[in-house]
């Protein structure tokens, strides 16, 4: 039987392929579904934030408000549970730009201001995907800002 010779192929000569995902925002409603009973709801908002999704001081303010107001929670309770998310998710800071844009998106795409402030926060973040449960499912924002509700 003759002999077979085999031959490595240099792995540098191999095509390579990465997979980039889209950048992503977390609107309010996502952390706040940690706190769910819902354990559905909570484990999906749990493994979005573990990817580093965005979120915006808007997201803070929102999440300490619902808290405070809604859960009855110590300011304590909030400060901790704002600090382990803020460990897990870059902050986008909001600022004159992102109120500026906000203004826009709601006149163009007939937002919620405070919706549109979340959208414009995405969008100076470079985000491709804005997480909501409270915007239309499937909206493109400024052709390439998709929001998606995880929950569906």
């Amino acid at each position: 039987m003759p002999a077979v010779e085999s031959k490595k192929v240099s792995d540098s000569c191999a095509p390579t392929y990465a997979v980039v995902r889209p950048r992503a925002f977390a609107d309010s409603n996502i952390p706040l579904y940690l706190l769910s009973m819902d354990a559905r709801k909570a484990a999906v908002a749990q493994s979005l934030l573990h990817t580093n999704c965005f979120i915006s001081v808007q997201v803070l303010n929102e999440v300490s408000s619902a808290m405070r107001r809604k859960l009855q929670t110590s300011w304590a309770q909030v400060e901790h549970f704002l600090s382990v998310i803020r460990a897990q998710c870059p902050v986008e800071p909001l600022t004159e730009t992102t109120h500026d844009t906000a203004r826009r998106l709601a006149e163009r795409y007939q937002l919620n201001f405070y919706d549109a402030l979340i959208a414009a926060a995405a969008l100076l973040a470079d985000c491709g995907i804005l997480y909501s449960e409270d915007m239309q499912h499937g909206l493109l924002l400024e052709e390439r800002l998709r929001v998606v509700n995880p929950f569906i």
